[in-house]
């Protein structure tokens, strides 16, 4: 069937399963119904008419019987969907310090997380943070009084835990990351004593372990990581040269295979006014279809980079209510095969947050304002999760 076929057919049996179960006054229909979730259809056409309805309507099909709630809950259907190439692209950020949202831009929905568990100290909620969003977990790093802390989220079960069992091998602020189906590479960063680290790591989502993979050639913090072609890049950040914090232009890449890292020199080059480089965030770059782009937040332009010259060429202007503060309050992701820029004017403690799109290409970027909503807050942290 075609994947609309597939929809609608599990529409039409969906509402057969609800009135078999409001008939047994919401009791779960029988075991032997259930092992075959969609019980006219069989097990197998029911997982393939699952795999392609929309990840909004997964609680709700949760709910049904004992066979959808094992499959959704288990994450056993977001496998089957990643390795199909099946994936949604929701957008999670945070404009205050213990709560996120979640945005679907393609029903263009806002969704409140549950809120962050209190930390036993304030130092995390004032602490400098990463997100990273890997598999279907949602990942916070920051620090508390003693050490670092990584908080995650599973959109399996809807909620957060703090503490992971398995923490990093080196724990790390400041670091790049990115995210490739089911496992992240972390790179660079501080330690506990603001040392800057040149190590780097990798983590399975599905296992929950760490695995230390060789260290960077130079030793970097404030730095960002994308995975292009299939390999993880570190670009730009904060170095050390003759014990005094330089700019890096240098980038790195990381073969999974060979399992290396090679430099590329001048991969991002410093701005001419470095008077705010210590102030400035990370270099606000995103991947689609294996092209890597920038936002300049100075000159408040999209820039693309060609692989084969090593050169940047400017495409043409961010959205004009996109404002930062250096590049801080401004997230700029891929998110499936658009670009998206989140962030909006700010005035008296008061500002909108705006969500603009464009699938990317040669041409100037022509934005598309998908959502705006209130806030009395920038955009701290953001990430994309595609499941």
């Amino acid at each position: 069937m075609e994947d609309g076929e597939d929809q609608q057919m599990v529409k039409k049996v969906l509402k057969k399963e609800d009135m078999l179960v409001a008939e047994t006054g919401d009791q779960p229909i029988p075991n032997n119904h259930s092992s075959l979730l969609i019980h006219q259809l069989g097990r197998d056409m029911s997982i393939n008419c699952l795999l392609r309805c929309s990840r909004s309507d997964y609680g709700a099909i949760a709910s049904l019987n004992k066979g959808f709630r094992s499959l959704i809950q288990s994450g056993e259907l977001y496998r089957l969907r990643r390795e199909m190439g099946i994936a949604e692209h929701w957008v999670y950020f945070s404009c205050n310090l213990m709560e996120w949202e979640a945005f679907d831009p393609i029903r263009q929905r806002w969704m409140h997380l549950p809120r962050m568990a209190s930390s036993s100290n304030e130092c995390f909620m004032c602490s400098d943070k990463e997100s990273l969003a890997v598999g279907t977990q949602l990942l916070v790093f920051g620090k508390e009084i003693t050490s670092h802390v990584i908080y995650r989220y599973s959109i399996l079960t809807h909620t957060w835990s703090s503490g992971m069992k398995n923490m990093m091998n080196t724990p790390r602020c400041l670091f790049g990351s990115a995210s490739l189906g089911e496992i992240a590479i972390l790179a660079g960063g501080c330690d506990a004593r603001g040392n800057i680290l040149s190590s780097a790591e990798l983590y399975n989502s599905e296992t929950g372990l760490w695995e230390t993979i060789p260290s960077m050639n130079k030793e970097r913090k404030m730095c960002s990581g994308v995975f292009m072609d299939d390999h993880f890049y570190v670009i730009g950040g904060i170095g050390v040269a003759n014990s005094n914090s330089k700019q890096l232009t240098c980038g790195e890449v990381y073969d999974l295979k060979t399992k290396t890292w090679r430099e590329i020199p001048d991969m991002f080059p410093a701005r001419n006014d470095r008077a705010t480089a210590a102030a400035d965030a990370p270099p606000l770059v995103a991947v689609v279809n294996n092209e890597l782009y920038a936002a300049d937040y100075a000159q408040k332009q999209v820039r693309k980079y060609h692989k084969d010259s090593n050169l940047w060429v400017t495409l043409g202007h961010l959205p004009e209510r996109a404002v930062s503060m250096n590049g801080w309050g401004l997230a700029f992701r891929a998110c499936g095969d658009r670009l998206i820029v989140i962030g909006g004017p700010r005035a008296l403690g008061e500002g909108i947050i705006e969500v603009n799109a464009w699938v990317p290409d040669d041409a100037p970027p022509q934005w598309n304002l998908l959502a705006t909503k209130a806030s009395g807050s920038f955009v701290y942290n953001c990430a994309v999760m595609g499941c």
